[in-house]
């Protein structure tokens, strides 16, 4: 994914080249040329975990208006604005919705207990659509996208691995 964002901090606003590539927790990503990997956890609906080259960064991310992005870590705090609006847009709040077919992996090795879609179903940004048994704790794998189930790839029952493929959702 490739897209330009505008980004307003404490050293003033400045429009930058930022390209993302995903595998399971891990980023590769790109900005103005300069390449970085990070893991990146989401914490919870507004909060992520970043682990970049040995730093732990805990950054709020919140939606105040439509293609505006408020990012918040320690003491300060950024605008970004996505100029491609085909990228993402809000939905539901201050949630994020991705655009563009999406591959859901398994984000840790467990049990699928449940599958909560079938295949050719419509679903709704942040609907379930997995319930994974890991370490006797049951985690609920959400959409990132409304759209429709294209691939269903996991069974009830069956051992997956993280970054193992679910399903597909377009």
């Amino acid at each position: 994914m490739k897209f330009e964002v505008q980004l307003r901090g404490p050293t003033g606003k400045d429009r930058r080249t930022v390209q993302l590539e995903r595998s399971g927790r891990r980023w590769r990503f790109s900005i103005n040329g300069e390449l970085l990997e990070a893991d990146i956890v989401e914490i919870d609906a507004h909060t992520v975990s970043i682990l970049l080259d040995g730093r732990s960064y805990a950054v709020q991310i919140t939606q105040p208006s439509e293609g505006i992005l408020k990012l918040q870590t320690a003491l300060q705090e950024y605008v970004a604005e996505v100029v491609d609006g085909r990228v993402w847009r809000g939905r539901r709040g201050n949630t994020l919705e991705v655009q563009g077919r999406q591959q859901i992996v398994a984000p840790m090795p467990g049990k699928v207990i449940r599958v909560l879609v079938n295949k050719g179903d419509k679903v709704e940004a942040g609907q379930g659509l997995f319930v994974v048994e890991a370490m006797k704790m049951q985690n609920e794998i959400r959409s990132p996208k409304a759209g429709t189930v294209e691939q269903l790839l996991a069974k009830e029952g069956e051992a997956v691995n993280a970054d193992e493929i679910l399903c597909v959702v377009a």
